[in-house]
């Protein structure tokens, strides 16, 4: 088999790429194409609750002094971002990019929203955050591998349009982009 054939784990990696691609685009869809979260006050009533149910003390300054006096403009930037990372994904463009923002939000996230208290044991830590933490780990994996080499975008161009001789050359040079590795 040669280092340019995909393998199984490159296909289940492409696939969850997608699905987080496919999620943060549903998640995206209401607050660009609605006017209720950036216009109509859903952001703010987020970060209320985010405020009342659990922000980590060292996030509270930062929500109640940055966040809420400029709740229109964060609230376009979370919404385009959201959109931006899933189309990132779900196509398999910038997907290292689109993860690191992604490693970012999801921990912005964690520490607004899943603090389970100051005398919790460290388990609860982990428990209250389970939905962002997932999505950051799974966004360190895409950050760390070559989650776009199939199902992807490039990968289709690649096929398309690139040539077997691109790809010998590419095994040549010490760094190769098609193979996302040093060496042989």
């Amino acid at each position: 088999m040669s280092r340019f054939e995909p393998t199984a784990n490159d296909y289940a990696l492409a696939w969850l790429r997608a699905a987080v691609g496919v999620l943060f685009l549903i998640f995206a869809q209401y607050k660009v194409f609605g006017n209720q979260f950036i216009y109509g006050g859903g952001f703010i009533a987020w970060i209320h609750q985010f405020l009342q149910a659990g922000a980590y003390p060292f996030m509270r300054p930062v929500l109640v002094g940055f966040v809420l006096p400029h709740a229109r403009i964060v609230a376009f930037i979370v919404g385009y971002g959201e959109l931006c990372i899933g189309m990132a994904l779900t196509l398999g463009v910038f997907v290292r990019p689109a993860s690191f923002f992604g490693v970012i939000y999801m921990a912005l996230l964690l520490f607004a929203s899943n603090y389970p208290g100051p005398h919790a044991p460290l388990w609860q830590y982990f428990g209250a955050s389970l939905n962002h933490l997932v999505l950051g780990l799974c966004f360190a994996a895409f950050g760390m591998s070559n989650a776009g080499r199939v199902w992807s975008l490039p990968s289709y161009l690649r096929k398309k349009y690139g040539s077997a001789e691109h790809e010998q050359e590419a095994a040549n040079e010490p760094y190769s982009y098609v193979s996302n590795t040093f060496g042989k």
